[in-house]
This record gives C-alpha cells, sequence and structure tokens, in this order.
C-alpha cells in the first residue's frame, strides 16, 4: 500500500487525501480541528462499485449470479475500492484526482475516478464510473466518520427525508417504505430531490451534506462518530436498483459539504 499522502489547503481548511489507502479522504480541518474520526478504516471513503450492504455477497447480471467475498459475514459490504490502492492521476494546492482500475474480485473491467477539490468553505467529492468493454450494474457513495464531538456539545443531525427504508433483522432493506422514525440509526432514508443533511456543533461549526443523489444512509449508533453517505441507490441496490454501467453511460456523482462558523 502506498504511503502517499497529499495535504489540500483552502484558507484555513486543509484536507488529507490517502490515495493507497482506499482513495480516502484521511481528514478535514478546520482552523486545525479536525471533523472527520482518525485511522486507517475512517475519515471519508468512497464505496463503489457498490454501497452498504451486498445480500449473501450476491447480484444476479442478466442469468448470471455473480459472487462477492462476504466481508461482512453473511454479507459483502461498501465495495471492493476502499481497500485498494488508488494512483494518483493530478493534483494541485486544492485538488486531486485519483484513479482506480476495477480488478478481482469485481468481475468486471472499468475504471473510477473521484476528483476531491477544496475551497475556503466547502469540500466537493465527485466520482465517475466508466467501461470500455461490457455492461454492468454499479453503484456510488461515500462513507464519512464525522467526529461526534469537537470538544463542546455532541453534534445534531437534522434532515427531512421523504421516506425510510424499513430495515430488516439482516440490516437490509425489506422492500417497505416507512415514516422516518427518530434515531438511533442505522438506516437509508430516501431524499428524491436530492440529500440535504446538516450537522450543528452548537456554538462551534454547522456542516450542510447536499448531494443530487436520492439516498442517504445515517448511521449514529457509535459513539465517537457519525456518519452521513450520500449514495446513488439504498444497500443491496445492485439487486434492488440496478444501475448499468455501459460504454455510452457512465455513472456519476457527487457529494458538497459546506461550512460555516457559528
Amino acid at each position: 500500500m502506498s504511503n502517499e499522502h497529499i495535504t489540500l489547503t483552502a484558507g484555513d481548511a486543509e484536507v488529507d487525501v490517502l490515495p493507497g489507502n482506499g482513495g480516502r479522504v484521511g481528514g478535514l480541518r478546520l482552523g486545525g480541528v479536525e471533523l472527520l474520526r482518525q485511522g486507517e478504516r475512517y475519515g471519508c471513503f468512497p464505496m463503489v462499485p457498490w454501497c452498504g450492504r451486498l445480500r449473501d455477497g450476491r447480484f444476479r447480471d442478466g442469468a448470471t449470479v455473480q459472487q462477492m467475498p462476504l466481508n461482512a459475514p453473511p454479507h459483502a459490504m461498501h465495495g471492493t475500492a476502499r481497500n485498494a490502492a488508488w494512483r494518483t492521476a493530478r493534483r494541485s494546492g486544492d485538488e486531486a484526482v485519483l484513479t482506480y482500475d476495477l480488478v478481482d474480485p469485481w468481475p468486471y473491467a472499468g475504471r473510477v475516478t473521484q476528483q476531491v477539490a477544496l475551497t475556503e468553505e466547502s469540500l466537493t467529492l465527485t466520482m465517475g464510473v466508466e467501461t470500455y468493454e461490457s455492461s454492468f450494474p454499479a453503484q456510488i457513495g461515500w462513507h464519512p466518520w464525522f467526529n461526534r464531538n469537537l470538544g463542546g456539545e455532541d453534534v445534531r443531525v437534522d434532515f427531512a427525508p421523504a421516506w425510510q427504508e424499513e430495515r430488516g433483522e439482516d440490516h437490509l432493506p425489506t422492500g417497505k417504505r416507512i415514516d422516518p422514525t427518530p434515531g438511533p440509526w442505522d438506516d437509508c432514508f430516501g431524499m428524491p430531490d436530492g440529500v440535504d443533511v446538516t450537522l450543528t456543533w452548537p456554538g462551534q461549526l454547522q456542516l450542510k451534506v447536499t448531494s443530487r443523489v436520492e439516498w442517504v444512509v445515517v448511521y449514529d449508533e457509535q459513539a465517537e462518530a457519525v456518519c452521513v453517505e450520500p449514495q446513488t441507490g439504498p444497500p443491496d441496490g445492485l439487486n434492488t436498483h440496478p444501475r448499468l454501467v455501459t460504454p455510452l453511460e457512465p455513472l456519476e456523482a457527487s457529494t458538497t459539504w459546506t461550512w460555516a462558523r457559528l
């Protein structure tokens, strides 16, 4: 695993990009205050070519059943790219572009490109999946671990989803949509007008997570961190909401985090 460590800066905002560790954003500091949980599994990692849990690690492509390794038994979780080394295509003071070529155990050839772009007030992550050969189903998402506490009061999470995907005992959506329930959550929500979630650390900082994608998983069952994960489909979406990547139609998505001091 390459130890390349890219630091982007804009004003008093600093972002660490770690191509060798799953193409993840390893840290986001505002005025020296770290917003992301630290550790090689944390920060914010790209979920691709699927998001969340994939039931029994299997998905169907036409008549073929594909089997992924069960890295969260009995399921496969969060794609393959977060455990891989990405390559730096280009970098500047406030932007980095990384690429990752899909390889085994993913059965299709394709390329993922991720752009990390920083300004003084925002961070934008943009990802695309393209194929030059056969078409395949895929998903894109991001899994940030925001620190629950920045030294004051715990963070508050505010959003107004249109529905919640009912969660079965296996932690996967049942296919039924229900009215949103109070937390704590490890749940997927539908936001058909685009993801819009506000994190507030009272008296310190407000950060908005926005995206044009229509699903977001909120996970706040851990003491240390809160996750707000925009994604192009729900968990197990390769089976329930397949979106084909074709030579003519790549899959693209982006998310922007915008912050303001309180």
